[in-house]
């Protein structure tokens, strides 16, 4: 079987992991994955990315010359990628820029003039209604035409193609998975020692970005309301809601109760997510979309979540989005925005330490049963078989 998968996600060598163990779960995989020769990723890395080959055998990385260096929706290739697939000849093509991607209409175009006779498939993480003007709803339509399978990074980003005349496969499955040989409980106590957290302290651990729509508001005034208890509040990250956050520790005497993390590289996140007790995000769903520009925003994946649950850390989550879905049995989810919901389901897990420990084994099992890298590629062939 050979597997065709383009994104401008691969230039990150991390995030091809998926696909590495893909190509080696049996004899005659073959996955190559193209990606842009030049990437400008913005953000924290707003540098532009040249990316290089890779050959290991039955997997591959090719980077293939590019129109449009920052925009996924805009991304195409150059003829370059033509003559990849006249010697590649893929089974299956593999584009994960969502429904109104360039590049998965070209893709598609180019199977069909080659010959190739390859299932197209493309992954979207988009999960709010939208309205589509000409000519862009007409990209859209002409992509799902001819799409064979999608892969939905979750369940409403599913319904909701459903609902706009998608009428085959689905896989609902995470872009990305959980590297277990990393993301694994492993105590810290030197780490402990340098940020001061003592043995009795109850550690609530929260990653991302500090934004509103990431509930660091209403899980804020859920410990307001627990200052009899042992917790401290550890924040990795970085956002604009920092200021906010030291004024409101400030006006209730909590400013030794919090530990700031600025962000760190990724493959130390499980350093920190060891020093937890509980791992919390508390999303919160914006205004919903009617058009492309409007502001909205609910919990795509979560991907902490899984982080947190390979390290055998409890955790408690919203209901936006994916949230619950992510979660499954093996945590504890509360109405968003609700504080005392939120207080509640704390107060379950300090009093209640074995029940903890219990929804931590859960946790850890339903990483590895659904969201390590390797179940992940196993998924994917899985579905890969079916359509063909």
């Amino acid at each position: 079987m050979r597997i065709l998968v383009a994104s401008h996600t691969y230039i990150v060598d991390l995030n091809r992991e998926k696909l590495r163990v893909l190509a080696n779960l049996e004899p005659g995989i073959e996955v190559t994955v193209v990606v842009p020769r030049r990437w400008k990723p913005g953000g924290v890395q707003n540098q532009t990315v040249e990316t290089q080959f890779v050959d290991e055998g039955s997997f591959k990385v090719v980077p293939a010359s590019n129109f449009s260096e920052n925009h996924q929706g805009l991304l195409t290739f150059g003829a370059d990628l033509v003559q990849l697939l006249r010697r590649f000849r893929p089974d299956i093509i593999q584009v994960e820029q969502g429904s109104r991607s360039l590049a998965y209409a070209q893709l598609i175009t180019l199977n069909r003039l080659l010959g190739l006779n390859a299932k197209n498939l493309f992954f979207t993480w988009w999960n709010l209604p939208y309205h589509l003007k000409w000519p862009i709803s007409l990209l859209e339509a002409y992509n799902l035409r001819h799409t064979h399978g999608l892969i939905a990074g979750n369940q409403d980003g599913a319904e909701i193609l459903r609902g706009r005349g998608y009428q085959g496969a689905v896989q609902v499955m995470p872009q990305l998975g959980v590297d277990d040989s990393l993301f694994q409980r492993q105590p810290q106590p030197e780490l402990r020692h340098n940020l001061n957290i003592q043995p009795n302290d109850f550690v609530v651990g929260f990653v991302g970005r500090f934004v509103e729509e990431k509930g660091l508001l209403t899980l804020a005034k859920a410990l307001t309301d627990l200052q009899k208890l042992p917790w401290k509040w550890l924040l990795v990250g970085r956002g604009k809601l920092q200021k906010y956050l030291i004024e409101w520790a400030t006006e209730n005497n909590l400013q030794n109760r919090l530990i700031w993390v600025e962000s760190i590289p990724h493959d130390q996140v499980y350093q920190y997510i060891n020093l937890m007790n509980v791992l919390v995000l508390p999303s919160e769903t914006t205004d919903k979309f009617k058009t492309l520009t409007a502001a909205g925003w609910k919990e795509q994946f979560g991907h902490v979540l899984i982080e947190a649950m390979a390290c055998q850390v409890p955790v408690i989550g919203s209901n936006s989005g994916e949230i619950p879905h992510v979660i499954g049995e093996a945590g504890l989810v509360f109405p968003e925005g609700n504080a005392e919901a939120l207080k509640n389901c704390l107060v379950q897990l300090i009093e209640h330490p074995e029940y903890a420990r219990n929804l931590a084994k859960q946790g850890y099992e339903r990483v590895i049963k659904n969201y390590t890298n390797k179940a992940l590629a196993q998924q994917l062939l899985k579905f890969y078989k079916n359509l063909l």
